[in-house]
């Protein structure tokens, strides 16, 4: 087995490579280039490589093996076709998060012109078709099925769906000349979930058709294994992180926090069982390893739109808050800064008004991501009181949070902008962690954790705790 590897991540703004040992675990260096998904996406891999083995001077690193993860140009984009929202809807959406894939889109019930529509103009990567449990309902899906095989979509099709008629849907979709792909459906018991059979199916289709399509081919055949999706990585690093390995104590339960330039992701390990007697679990069970991906929030791509959300004031609040941008900022326009980001999407802060207003977007973006994944309480309200019923994950008790990111590893003040993923008074019913512990991914290597603990975990693990620091 080989001792040193190259881990690269093809970003949506930066390609990163981290050279690593593995006996004994040491960081050789670590560079970035900005991504060229736009012309050839290996040129901006190799500008990387050059400047890690220019500041390392081991020429050795080029036949080192190479291990890689994409998220370039916006990552997989998935929209989920099921039948009821929090049923076969729900469990096509986290088979497909689970897979490292960007929902984009999730439909339910019979698909009206309308969301044919929407649906074309998402225009994704691949579409999960689920529906109805084993002998269940058959009309809607089908009745679905025959208006997606008269679309416009080129994309595959993933089928987990009632197996008493996903054969069937596969045919009415090969018939109109779409690539469909039958899997074990994803609810095949009302309350009981199988969703390990879709997310192969769509890391096969990643594997297959979404390298071509971002220009990775070129670059498939210099790596020892598939490209897989950057989120995927990210996700088996932290359940490794979580649980540990070999001689390697992990962390425990723990939430995962990955603001990016193009979504701000959120991974959480724990089982989130309610933590309090009076609450009632309802809904589908959640994952003990959950991911969640927020298209909205990236801190570049749509920093107009989280400006819009949270609007000026509470942007200024928090860079001031932060202690960054407190005095020339004031008269900066912030509307045109923040859509300058937007524009240009691999612009680094510069200035301490740049530097605070980066700090108030992540700070946002973590607020709003973070309550998204946690579960919340909902009061039913009944003739003989009051009952509490828990939707989602109670992750009031997690100990530890942990941040990773550019703005977490080379931004200001790392601090608040965490500190959004903490429970707070003003919203009681969102149940995110009270009082844990922070530490931060200093050296951003999440990605290569998660990459190297599919062939050495025990040395992923202690690598993790190399870049881990408390803030």
């Amino acid at each position: 087995m080989s001792n040193t590897y190259l881990l690269i991540d093809f970003g949506s703004t930066f390609t990163k490579v981290t050279a690593v040992e593995c006996n004994p675990t040491a960081i050789l260096g670590r560079a970035q280039s900005p991504t060229t998904v736009s012309t050839d996406i290996a040129l901006g891999m190799e500008t990387a490589i050059e400047i890690l083995i220019r500041s390392t001077g081991r020429t050795d690193l080029l036949y080192a093996t190479k291990l890689a993860c994409s998220s370039a140009a916006g990552g997989l984009r998935l929209v989920v076709c099921g039948l009821v929202p929090r049923l076969t809807s729900e469990a096509g959406r986290r088979a497909a998060l689970g897979a490292g894939a960007k929902v984009v889109g999730v439909f339910s019930y019979i698909l009206s012109c309308d969301d044919i529509e929407a649906i074309e103009e998402l225009s994704p990567d691949i579409l999960l078709l689920a529906g109805g449990t084993d002998g269940g309902d058959r009309k809607v899906v089908l009745a679905n099925s025959h208006s997606l095989a008269a679309s416009k979509l080129t994309c595959p099709f993933v089928v987990a769906a009632n197996q008493s008629v996903a054969s069937e849907l596969v045919r009415v979709l090969e018939a109109a000349g779409k690539d469909a792909r039958k899997v074990a459906n994803v609810m095949p018991e009302f309350g009981r979930l199988e969703v390990e059979p879709a997310r192969e199916a769509i890391r096969n289709v990643f594997i297959e058709r979404i390298v071509k399509a971002k220009g990775l081919q070129g670059v498939q055949q210099h790596l020892s294994s598939p490209i897989i999706p950057t989120p995927m990585a990210v996700l088996r690093g932290a359940e490794i992180l979580s649980e540990g390995y070999g001689s390697e104590i992990g962390l425990g339960d723990l939430l995962l926090v990955d603001v990016g330039g193009a979504t701000t992701d959120v991974d959480s390990v724990a089982s989130g069982n309610p933590t309090d007697p009076g609450i009632q679990a309802r809904g589908l069970p959640e994952p003990h390893a959950k991911r969640t991906v927020e298209g909205d929030l990236g801190i570049r791509f749509n920093a107009g739109h989280i400006l819009e959300m949270a609007g000026e004031s509470s942007l200024r609040a928090h860079a001031l808050l932060a202690g960054i941008g407190e005095a020339a900022g004031e008269a900066i326009d912030l509307a045109n800064h923040v859509a300058e980001l937007g524009r240009e999407v691999s612009t680094l802060p510069n200035g301490s008004f740049a530097c605070g207003i980066d700090v108030a977007l992540a700070r946002t973006a973590v607020e709003y991501a973070v309550s998204r994944h946690a579960g919340c309480i909902e009061v039913m309200h009944l003739g003989d009181g009051d009952v509490s019923l828990l939707r989602g994950k109670d992750l009031r008790k997690v100990a530890t949070v942990v941040g990773t990111g550019g703005i977490m590893a080379y931004g200001h003040n790392p601090r608040h902008v965490l500190a959004g993923a903490f429970y707070s008074n003003t919203q009681p019913l969102s149940l995110r962690p009270v009082a844990p512990r922070m530490l931060v991914d200093s050296l951003y290597i999440f990605y290569a954790t998660g990459l190297l603990a599919e062939v050495q975990p025990e040395a992923a693990v202690r690598l993790q705790k190399i870049s881990l620091r408390e803030i």
